[in-house]
């Protein structure tokens, strides 16, 4: 059974927008590795509408990193969405109608990690609707003062944290899950 585990760059006051505008003085090998790791574990990827209109332009376009565009061509992609009608990124499943029940189909029938990056608002949902096995937190020593957060208007959620690390560029890896 998979495991949906979701991962963000955030800031110190919670912000996850535009992390390409903030995050890249922070980057550090332990970055990368666990970035690495979330790759090679992923079973697939899943994501809401607009980071799927982003990522299929993005990764099938030619200035892609070949390597990991490969990856993210060649994996299963899920995509939340009401109003996509066609995917035409390769791989690509619509999950739509009763989202929650398609999702736990999608758990029961697939092996290993699907992992979400972005895409706050499906984060959220999941989350509410029990469907968030992990959270990774790569929280980055800056302030940066407007932009979408993860938890916007969010009800109250226990977690419990079972992972912590600080890297050199004084990031906080957290993982956390949801309470019992």
């Amino acid at each position: 059974m998979a495991k949906i585990v979701s991962s963000f760059f955030i800031s110190v006051d919670g912000v996850v927008e535009s992390p390409d505008q903030w995050h890249f003085p922070y980057w550090c090998d332990e970055m990368g590795t666990m970035v690495q790791a979330g790759m090679e574990s992923a079973a697939g990827f899943l994501m809401g509408r607009k980071l799927y209109d982003e990522w299929s332009a993005y990764w099938t376009a030619t200035d892609a990193d070949p390597e990991i565009a490969a990856r993210y061509n060649e994996a299963p992609k899920y995509v939340v969405t009401s109003s996509l009608e066609r995917a035409d990124w390769a791989n690509t499943t619509i999950v739509s109608g009763d989202v929650a029940a398609r999702l736990r189909e999608i758990k029961e029938r697939v092996e290993g990690d699907i992992q979400v990056a972005g895409s706050a608002t499906t984060v959220r949902w999941l989350l509410a609707n029990g469907l968030l096995d992990e959270l990774n937190l790569l929280v980055h020593p800056i302030v940066v003062g407007r932009g979408q957060r993860l938890f916007e208007d969010t009800p109250t959620h226990p977690l419990k944290l079972v992972r912590n690390e600080t890297w050199k560029t004084g990031v906080l890896y957290l993982t956390y899950v949801p309470e019992a």
